[in-house]
């Protein structure tokens, strides 16, 4: 496993055994104002987390590949392109703006001009 995947993994424990540390300090009073002592550690923990997982990354060389059980630009399996598409729709038919076709519709020969 990569060192950038597992920085990652451990990003939200990490995060929750600060919180945890901190009530169960402030429980036992040792220290006061939980809150304001919350925000900055939560904060320079978050960025330590991104700062060490842009260096993983970048001392793996980029992105780890992608995992999945098919390489990109290969067809699912059962996928013929010969099969006519469920439906009867033909997606190589030429694409319409409209949702629903529309008639014209003379509204000054309306006799209440078009209004409902």
């Amino acid at each position: 496993m990569s060192r950038y995947i597992l920085i990652r993994r451990l990003r939200g424990p990490v995060l929750i055994l600060l919180v945890g540390v901190l009530a169960l300090l402030h429980q036992i009073h040792v220290i006061n104002h939980f809150w304001h002592l919350f925000w900055p550690l939560l904060l320079i923990t978050f960025g330590t987390l991104l700062l060490a997982e842009r260096a993983a990354l970048t001392a793996e060389g980029g992105f780890p590949p992608p995992q999945g059980p098919y390489p990109p630009g290969t067809p699912y399996p059962g996928y013929d392109p010969n099969r006519p598409f469920p439906g009867g729709v033909d997606p190589t038919a030429a694409a319409s703006s409209s949702i629903v076709t529309t008639r014209p519709h003379p509204f000054g020969d309306d006799a209440d001009g078009g209004k409902s």
